[in-house]
């Protein structure tokens, strides 16, 4: 697929900022990617899988950090690098920690951009994005409208940010219900949502070969469980659906990755491509090349996956 686009821009990381977060048990740490130069930079906060951390992701962030976006990423508490014990205390509730650590980096962020040299003053707050893979996709809704029915108040729990302006969810978790296994709705309640109020702008990414929440026994379904984002909430506008693609969605965690068992290369490019052009698009930063991946896919008599639209 060719879609004109600018050359990428040298980009600068900077890791670990330590965020202040009383009541979590310990520093909040993120990484931010930004190009070197330019200014009105619109922002992504994206929220890794189970167990990852803020060094994942990297044919993601890399990417729409080349393309003009700031991208800013936490190490949430269920990461293999902080090593909680089975029986801590927060275990329970880490899927609101975890929303509470996406909240905490908007409030924090003149303190994040002024830890990398240069950036203060450059970035566009009007036009910020939360993404996120797995999890992470779960992370990333309740900030665009998902809900929770909370394990211990059982009352749906609204944790919708208004500055977030649009999102887009990698191999996000369907709904509830009769949808969960007993031992998901058992263990893992928090699986229990509603994706009526998920009105922000939304692109949903998703492998038709997802067997991942059933080899987990999370779902009783396949997985067009995944595809639920898409179909249940009325903020979500496109779904991209990968022929062949399994959880990792050929290789979105990060390369060479003991994760991926479906490495594809081109799955990885048609998912840059097309969720930049979405942001681009839902943003309002520009829509020619969102209109452009859209043709180029449906004309193509071989594709690899398909874009479609409400």
């Amino acid at each position: 697929m060719k879609i004109n686009m600018s050359v990428p821009s040298t980009i600068v990381s900077v890791k670990s900022i330590a965020l202040k977060a009383p009541g979590r048990g310990e520093d909040l740490l993120v990484k931010i990617s930004a190009p070197t130069t330019g200014g009105n930079l619109p922002i992504i906060l994206f929220a890794h899988g189970n167990g990852s951390s803020l060094d994942g992701y990297s044919p993601l962030t890399d990417f729409w950090a080349a393309h003009g976006f700031v991208v800013i990423q936490p190490t949430f508490l269920d990461s293999r690098t902080v090593g909680l014990t089975h029986d801590d205390p927060r275990k329970p509730r880490i899927w609101r920690y975890r929303v509470e650590d996406m909240k905490r980096i908007l409030d924090n962020l003149d303190l994040i951009e002024s830890a990398v040299p240069g950036l203060s003053g450059r970035t566009d707050r009007s036009r910020i994005a939360a993404a996120g893979h797995s999890f992470g996709g779960q992370t990333a809704g309740n900030l665009l409208g998902l809900r929770v029915l909370d394990p211990e108040t059982k009352k749906d729990v609204d944790l919708s940010d208004s500055r977030i302006k649009a999102g887009v969810l990698f191999a996000t978790a369907g709904q509830g219900g009769d949808n969960l296994t007993p031992f998901a709705a058992e263990n893992m309640p928090h699986l229990n949502v509603s994706f009526t109020h998920m009105t922000t702008p939304t692109l949903v990414i998703v492998g038709d070969q997802d067997y991942t929440p059933q080899k987990y026994q999370l779902t009783v379904r396949g997985p067009e469980w995944m595809s639920d984002p898409y179909f249940l909430s009325p903020g979500a506008e496109s779904l991209l659906t990968l022929f062949g693609a399994e959880h990792s969605l050929g290789g979105i965690p990060g390369y060479e990755v003991t994760e991926t068992t479906d490495e594809n290369p081109e799955h990885v490019a048609l998912i840059q491509l097309v969720s930049w052009a979405y942001l681009c698009h839902s943003l309002d930063i520009e829509h020619d090349s969102w209109l452009a991946v859209q043709k180029s896919l449906s004309e193509d008599t071989n594709p690899i996956g398909r874009i479609e639209s409400k």
